[in-house]
């Protein structure tokens, strides 16, 4: 967990700073549908689409803030409440991230917080291979995390690897590439030349594993709030 203590421990002091985390600011969070959360694609392949993930969705002072789970259910209290969660499962990881992204949202100018729609995320995976190419060049990418369009506009000019937690991917080509499961993460990540890594990883609080010595870059709205406080690089250009 050092990851995400480390982010909520500076997180704590910053809302502390502000002079926010007492006043009666009430922090709601709920479970979205799949439409709600990423509107209609022409794909129907998104974990989100399965009921495999959730996406909560906290809201304070009218901003908003995402993170991706397994888990489903509500909050509402003020941020020293949020604070004082134990981090110990997904739920209060997932009220405490999205909640993370709010507030930087509506104090600390964190943008991209809420996940694009329809056919946005075929654009995305557009830019993103054309980012790629323009700053690591030819390189092996290992994705930790099935994201449709992303897998297949990089398999096309990249050597990609991609790990999965769902059992009902692994072993299956999805969108080119074979799903491998989380036994394989170790040789993937040592394989790659770059790491693309979902930011669900911040909430399964598995994101230790990748904070490696490779370049990583971050996917996704779930990070939005936590990338900036530790330098990491994320991508997720056509989310609002």
């Amino acid at each position: 967990m050092q990851a995400l203590a480390n982010i909520h421990e500076q997180a704590l002091s910053h809302w502390k700073e502000q002079n926010i985390l007492h006043e009666k600011i009430v922090v709601s969070a709920k479970p979205l549908t799949a439409e709600e959360a990423i509107g209609k694609p022409d794909d129907l392949d998104y974990p989100i689409q399965q009921g495999k993930e959730h996406l909560m969705e906290a809201t304070f002072n009218g901003y908003k803030g995402q993170a991706f789970t397994g888990s489903r259910g509500t909050f509402s209290g003020t941020l020293a409440d949020i604070a004082a969660l134990p981090l110990t499962d997904d739920f209060n990881r997932a009220i405490f991230v999205a909640t993370l992204n709010a507030v930087g949202c509506a104090y600390d100018n964190t943008t991209n917080t809420i996940h694009c729609k329809d056919n946005e995320p075929k654009e995305c995976a557009k830019q993103l291979r054309e980012y790629i190419q323009k700053k690591y060049g030819k390189c092996r990418i290992t994705i930790i995390g099935f994201q449709p369009m992303m897998t297949e506009a990089l398999q096309s000019d990249f050597e990609v690897r991609l790990v999965d937690l769902d059992p009902n991917n692994i072993g299956q080509v999805k969108r080119g590439v074979m799903v491998e499961g989380k036994e394989s993460t170790n040789e993937a990540i040592a394989w790659a030349d770059l790491l693309l890594i979902t930011g669900t990883t911040l909430a399964n609080n598995s994101i230790d594993l990748f904070l490696t010595d490779k370049p990583v870059i971050f996917y996704g709205t779930t990070i939005a709030g936590a990338a900036p406080y530790m330098n990491w690089e994320r991508f997720c250009p056509m989310s609002k």
